[in-house]
């Protein structure tokens, strides 16, 4: 019995692979350059994954169906397509261009803050910290490295995409590539070997609250053109799963607190997306 597979990595692994066939099929239809721009989204995903571990073995991930060595092919999956999926949700805002990383990295973290904490109690991944230090057993330098993965490949991609056809179609996704890699790896180095642990938690918070209010100040229009339902779909298929698997199990009422917080999360999704939600209905 023990060698079964565990149905709750199994379940998480094909949600993140449906997200995938769900992007897949909005870049197939809309070009060259929408495929791209997702393939070297989950290149990034799984050579960020394989770097940080190495970079700062400060965690380390449970056994999944399709590794990458040591990191799980999902994961790197999943950065792909919550990549593309916020960013094609932020080019359809009225916020300045080279903003709209802020908000993308800002709509990731909607994400993750119901994501990391159950996810820890499910075994997907180990920070080696217990389940009760800092965010309920996730560190908040977590928070900080999830805001910068989604800014830097962003912005390195938004570097190159308005500067013609070709330009957009080969030099972005390249870029995204190095920019995001180097960028990552620079704020990761910056917050665990710089900052002394005692501000760690003043300087990310910081950060978010920073990034939270340049995008208020300017009180952006959403759906200033078509976007996709797939923007919905990505973070509302994780949603659901955390909540699902989460309540069967009893995982996420430990404590109660991480219940609230994703139904908290969901909800803004939901509401960020509510004309899409309505075209659907």
């Amino acid at each position: 019995m023990d060698n079964l597979p565990n149905p709750y990595f199994i379940f998480f692994e094909l949600a993140i692979y449906l997200q995938f066939a769900i992007c897949l099929l909005h870049a197939w239809k809309h070009g060259k350059a929408n495929l791209l721009r997702l393939f070297a989204g989950i290149v990034f995903g799984v050579i960020l994954e394989l770097a940080t571990i190495r970079q700062l073995n400060a965690y380390e991930y449970g056994r999944f169906l399709l590794m990458v060595l040591d990191a799980p092919l999902c994961i790197g999956v999943a950065w792909g397509c919550i990549l593309y999926s916020v960013m094609e949700f932020s080019d359809a805002a009225s916020l300045p261009y080279f903003l709209r990383p802020v908000l993308d990295g800002l709509l990731a973290l909607n994400i993750d803050l119901s994501l990391d904490a159950v996810a820890i109690r499910f075994g997907f991944w180990d920070w080696g910290q217990g389940l009760t230090s800092q965010y309920f057993g996730v560190p908040y330098a977590n928070f900080w490295a999830w805001f910068w993965v989604i800014f830097f490949f962003s912005m390195g991609y938004r570097l190159f995409a308005r500067r013609g056809e070709l330009t957009r179609t080969w030099a972005a996704p390249f870029a995204a590539l190095i920019v995001g890699l180097l960028g990552v790896l620079g704020t990761n180095a910056l917050i665990a070997f710089i900052v002394s642990d005692a501000l760690r938690p003043a300087v990310v918070f910081s950060l978010l609250i920073i990034a939270l209010i340049s995008v208020i100040v300017l009180r952006p229009r959403y759906y200033l053109q078509p976007v996709p339902a797939l923007t919905f779909w990505v973070p509302a298929i994780t949603h659901v799963y955390v909540l699902v698997a989460g309540l069967i199990s009893g995982l996420i009422l430990d404590p109660p607190f991480l219940l609230f917080v994703g139904l908290a999360m969901t909800g803004i999704a939901f509401y960020l997306h509510r004309p899409t939600l309505r075209k659907m209905l």
